[in-house]
């Protein structure tokens, strides 16, 4: 098993003596579930296969009828589905990726999943995320900001990427979260929800872009998840961290916001 010193010590410092056990679990099979959708047109598409981690933060966005809706970075597309559940074909729900290749994965989840005729209020966008805090600034209820990450439990299967990782590329990578996620807050109704999320284990990626944001825009830090009934959830300062060693999905960290 190849190991990258850097990786190693900057993980181990953060984890502590927890660090070998996070380390295992992560080249471990993602335990999935398989999720009824609510719209379908056959039994081949009947259910989706997601993380629980991934329904853990759709849910947290807690979109109602009527709610204008934002997925900022939305590919491959379950977290949208379960949005558009919670529309009930209200509202709008924009499910944005700036990915070509992703982008047409996106569509077919829809076209798979969501009969024509009840999809019309969803709209696929291509949009760097950056502009919509500039093009549509306060418009949406909710903003989901699940945006791109260091992605750990991949990139350690990818020997020349693993190879290639500092806390250097981390920080830059905080650098493009924390501009979506000012995107997002922009693009933010006063009173609406915002829920940034990764599938980091790094907390540069985490609670280090809801601390700045914090500092520089008019938020409200919400920890409202019951712990107790998901015991696998820990509650770090401003959000949630979902981490395999405890339940063998995730990694996924979510922070829930209202926009003051």
């Amino acid at each position: 098993m190849f190991m990258n010193e850097r990786f190693e010590n900057y993980f181990s410092n953060v984890y502590k003596e927890r660090w070998p056990a996070i380390w295992q679990a992560l080249h471990e099979p993602v335990k999935q579930v398989m999720r009824k959708s609510a719209f379908f047109q056959n039994e081949q598409t009947e259910f989706y296969k997601m993380d629980p981690a991934s329904i853990l933060v759709a849910q947290a966005l807690k979109v109602q009828e009527n709610d204008i809706v934002l997925d900022m970075c939305a590919a491959p597309g379950g977290k949208s589905l379960i949005l558009a559940e919670g529309l009930n074909q209200t509202g709008q729900l924009v499910s944005n990726e700036i990915s070509k290749d992703r982008r047409d994965r996106l569509v077919r989840v829809f076209q798979d999943y969501i009969l024509k005729d009840q999809r019309q209020n969803i709209f696929v966008k291509g949009l760097d995320g950056n502009q919509y805090g500039l093009q549509m600034p306060e418009h949406f209820d909710k903003v989901l900001c699940d945006v791109p990450c260091s992605g750990e439990r991949h990139l350690i299967e990818n020997a020349t990427e693993f190879k290639a990782w500092t806390e250097k590329r981390s920080r830059n990578l905080a650098i493009r979260q924390f501009s979506l996620l000012s995107s997002g807050w922009l693009a933010c109704k006063p009173g609406g929800r915002i829920v940034y999320s990764t599938c980091s284990i790094s907390p540069l990626e985490n609670d280090e872009i809801i601390k700045k944001l914090k500092k520089r825009r008019d938020v409200q830090i919400v920890h409202e998840v019951e712990l107790a009934q998901n015991s696998f959830i820990e509650k770090t300062e401003y959000g949630y961290q979902i981490l395999p060693d405890t339940c063998h999905f995730g990694p996924m960290y979510f922070a829930v916001m209202l926009k003051i």
